[in-house]
């Protein structure tokens, strides 16, 4: 059972609210799924929705991410606004032909005729000894597919906020939930709230250095920040929140007032989300660097079963605080 209150919400709570909030407000709208029906997801995310909704709504689907995403994209085609669950990021690997190049493209290979309202809810997030199959971070790569836009909530509003926004979208829209956020809690927001897509959020203003980040890379940079400020160190931490399409804007008005920046994301670095923030601020903002910009990031490597090894292999506090500490060592 959720333990939510009205003024407090955890993060899958956040999930099943904004579910529950779209089924009730749209009756197109429809939820599909491994074991999102009577058993409430593995992570028990969408409990109760089946018994409120029927399966007519709360569709349980069998073992293949192929078959059920491909109908999910027929359903989107004819009128419904579905939202798919893929239950570990990794296997849109098993789906990614309806993913690639069906959602994404058929609004344009229709000349605009063709609209796909689409929500695909999916989930990673390393540092829980789920294996190298289970804890990739891919939102690089399907950020780059175009037509496809990609959102990484960290905060409890921003989960529902996004969701709801999405479910709003006449576009195929990746929700990518982290799981070790999922029993965070935070002020709750209100009914019917909408996040902007597309719009990053300037989560802690500062003034030395500019910190971008992503999803639960969020809150590492914002403890980072707080250690930093004994040093004297002010921090600006922007949540980009939407990865696809990403708001440089933001993030360029920032370089310019700190002059110093670095990306912390979870993901591998290499053709990383944390390497097209970097080209693009180099790019349009190289005037306002006095530093160079660095990044914290997974290695090029599996993310490791063994749990002292999976720690090393994700972004750290203390890795932040050092690249903060030498960026900001000649201010």
């Amino acid at each position: 059972m959720s333990s939510s209150t009205d003024t407090e919400l955890r993060y899958s709570d956040a999930i099943n609210r904004g579910l529950a909030d779209a089924l009730e407000s749209d009756e197109r709208v429809v939820l599909m799924g491994i074991d999102v029906g009577a058993g409430g997801g593995i992570f028990t995310v969408t409990r109760g929705l089946h018994e409120r909704f029927g399966s007519s709504r709360v569709l349980d689907t069998p073992i293949s991410e192929m078959g059920y995403v491909g109908a999910a994209v027929g359903a989107a085609m004819t009128g419904l606004r579905p939202i798919v669950e893929i239950m570990f990021m990794d296997f849109i690997g098993v789906c990614l032909d309806p993913v690639m190049n069906q959602a994404a493209k058929l609004h344009y290979m229709s000349s605009g005729a063709l609209e796909i309202p689409i929500v695909f809810r999916t989930q990673t997030g390393a540092g829980r000894a789920a294996g190298a199959q289970h804890s990739q971070s891919l939102e690089a790569m399907l950020a780059h597919l175009p037509g496809l836009v990609v959102v990484a909530p960290a905060t409890v509003a921003d989960m529902y906020g996004l969701l709801r926004s999405a479910i709003d979208l006449a576009a195929p829209v990746i929700i990518i939930e982290n799981r070790l956020l999922y029993e965070r809690k935070d002020e709750a927001p209100p009914s019917g709230h909408r996040t902007p897509i597309g719009q990053a959020f300037v989560a802690r203003p500062g003034e030395d250095i500019t910190i971008v980040t992503v999803s639960r890379a969020l809150h590492t940079a914002l403890d980072a920040a707080t250690q930093v400020e004994a040093d004297g160190i002010s921090c600006e931490v922007i949540d980009l929140r939407t990865i696809a399409p990403l708001d440089i804007d933001t993030v360029l008005a920032s370089l310019r007032r700190t002059n110093r920046l670095l990306v912390v994301t979870e993901g591998v670095g290499d053709f990383g989300v944390g390497a097209e923030v970097a080209a693009r601020a180099v790019d349009e903002g190289f005037w306002s660097l006095d530093a160079p910009v660095r990044r914290v990031h997974g290695p090029s490597t599996p993310v490791p079963y063994s749990p002292p090894l999976e720690r090393a292999w994700l972004p750290s506090v203390e890795r932040v605080v050092d690249e903060i500490r030498t960026l900001c060592r000649d201010r």
